[in-house]
């Protein structure tokens, strides 16, 4: 690529004023990029902070239910959900996750209800549900891969029957893609989306969302036998393109600012839709922060959300969404 030589080069001279770095900006941000992730409990009116995650609370179903009205009204095209399930439903066998009554399903009729024009996301995984913390099924020790993804599809066909419209696998257990899709086409659910958590990797800044849906404590070993070594980055190309040809929609990289280099390889790739999460490690770093008043918190959102979009991102998840969405509604 080729530039002028100075002076008949200036770089300066487009950005020296808002309108002129307006008009050759290359990458914006929009509402319609965000996917607003909640976190979801029994009870009623009440909501309970989670102090790893400084303005985020897990919600009870009338207080999910506003949220997405406050979502819709802000223009938030989606908004998914995590739930904080009883530890006496939690067992080996993680039946609670398929139960058309479960806690997910019941805010998903409800939401649906409310607000039938937000898409609602769902997440497929057994950590909720499991005795272990773990995202499959354990016996002896070990995360068992085919009868995992025998749950996952009946966890995904309770969620598409409850109204869910995006189905988020988040498991990183082989050849449940292709499982999952196979099991909604039969079921008519023809229209359910599946957003594939296919590049998920074993990070460490997972660690308040597992305070926040109850998991820490109970997590036996680590998750490295199934998710991502944080060193590789083309068996990231190889799990997406996989996931694709199984029936995948969409695609997730998870966590986000540690792996634009991922997200952007991806889209480069692929040029399917790309989605990327914004961790609660990052959102807790940036919000913490910002309260010692080490940096300007609303400046550092907007900043951090617009790095996803230059590196390819078509959509992020991100605690941020109605701060951000407030902030773009000016």
């Amino acid at each position: 690529m080729a530039t002028g030589s100075f002076p008949a080069t200036r770089f300066r001279r487009t950005k020296s004023s808002d309108a002129l770095r307006r008009l050759v900006r290359e990458n914006t941000l929009s509402v319609d990029d965000l996917i607003w992730p909640i976190f979801i409990r029994e009870g009623e009116n009440d909501e309970t902070p989670i102090p790893s995650m400084p303005g985020v609370a897990r919600l009870t179903l009338d207080r999910a239910v506003r949220a997405a009205e406050e979502a819709a009204e802000l223009g938030i095209p989606a908004i998914c959900l995590f739930p904080y399930i009883d530890t006496s439903l939690k067992t080996e066998t993680c039946e609670e996750a398929w139960s058309p009554d479960n806690l997910s399903n019941r805010v998903t009729r409800a939401i649906k209800d409310a607000v039938p024009e937000i898409a609602v996301m769902t997440d497929v995984a057994l950590d909720p549900y499991n005795i272990n913390g773990h995202d499959g099924i354990v016996r002896d020790g070990i995360i068992l891969n085919d009868e995992s993804v025998e749950a996952l599809v009946k966890m995904t066909v309770a969620q598409a029957d409850a109204g869910s419209n995006i189905i988020g696998p988040s498991d990183m257990m082989d050849g449940r893609i292709g499982a999952m899709r196979a099991a909604l086409e039969a079921a008519g659910h023809t229209n359910v989306c599946i957003l594939s958590y296919a590049a998920k990797y074993a990070s460490a800044f997972y660690g308040p969302f597992r305070d926040a849906v109850g998991a820490s404590g109970l997590l036996k070993g680590d998750k490295k036998t199934y998710q991502m070594d944080p060193g590789n980055a083309e068996e990231a190309l190889r799990l997406v393109e996989r996931d694709l040809k199984e029936g995948a929609d969409m695609i997730m990289v998870k966590p986000g600012m540690p792996y634009l280099d991922i997200c952007r390889a991806v889209s480069d790739r692929f040029g399917a839709p790309i989605t990327a999460y914004q961790v609660s490690g990052e959102y807790a770093m940036i919000t913490g922060a910002a309260e010692r008043g080490w940096i300007d918190g609303d400046k550092a959102m907007m900043e951090s959300l617009l790095a996803f979009k230059r590196a390819g991102c078509d959509a992020i998840l991100t605690y941020f969404a109605p701060d951000v969405a407030r902030a773009l509604k000016g």
